[in-house]
């Protein structure tokens, strides 16, 4: 076999991924869910919080309420164009981009938030599919903060980070089927 098309046990990292079985678990509401103005005034009045996905991270910096982490992909269940300007206040802090593919949690993207938190915030921008990223703020931020995330349709999530919360994820982190995967550059 040729040198370029052997696998290199280095190139390949540890992703968690949702299984069948537990897909409609992880569909379950873990916060308060709130739409339009009460919503916004939840937004305004959190301390630290990080946002999981386009619309919500976008909102929160409307609203002057910039969150400590944002987490996107540049696109919505809505298909709704997003700009990524929008995001600037974010990635001038800090800008990563790592991959990220649907139904999975990458090891990337659990030190991309790690790293972003220790570097006093930023915007992860996720190739693939962020929504599982919001396991990951809940996992990395201190007590006290919040995470939120939009629900389409619905309106937006508001997870209190405690040490119930955390104890969550990692339950379903553990729940999650442990692969290996070759994620390329």
């Amino acid at each position: 076999m040729p040198a370029a098309a052997t696998r290199s046990g280095s190139s390949e990292e540890r992703v968690w991924v949702v299984p069948e079985a537990l897909r409609p678990t992880f569909a379950e509401r873990y916060g308060p869910v709130h739409a339009g103005d009460d919503a916004d005034r939840r937004i305004r009045s959190l301390g630290v919080f990080g946002a999981c996905g386009d619309r919500v991270t976008a909102q929160a910096i409307a609203l002057g309420h910039p969150p400590l982490v944002g987490i996107v992909d540049l696109k919505t269940r809505r298909n709704e164009p997003i700009d990524a300007a929008s995001f600037r206040v974010l990635a001038s802090r800090h800008h990563i981009r790592v991959r990220n593919p649907a139904g999975m949690l990458t090891e990337r993207l659990r030190r991309a938030v790690r790293e972003t938190i220790a570097r006093g915030g930023g915007l992860i921008e996720v190739d693939g599919e962020e929504d599982l990223g919001a396991l990951a703020l809940v996992e990395s931020l201190p007590l006290g903060a919040t995470v939120i995330y939009g629900i389409p349709g619905e309106g937006v999530s508001f997870v209190a980070v405690d040490a119930v919360a955390k104890d969550h994820v990692r339950q379903l982190i553990g729940q999650m089927e442990l692969r290996r995967l070759d994620l390329g550059t």
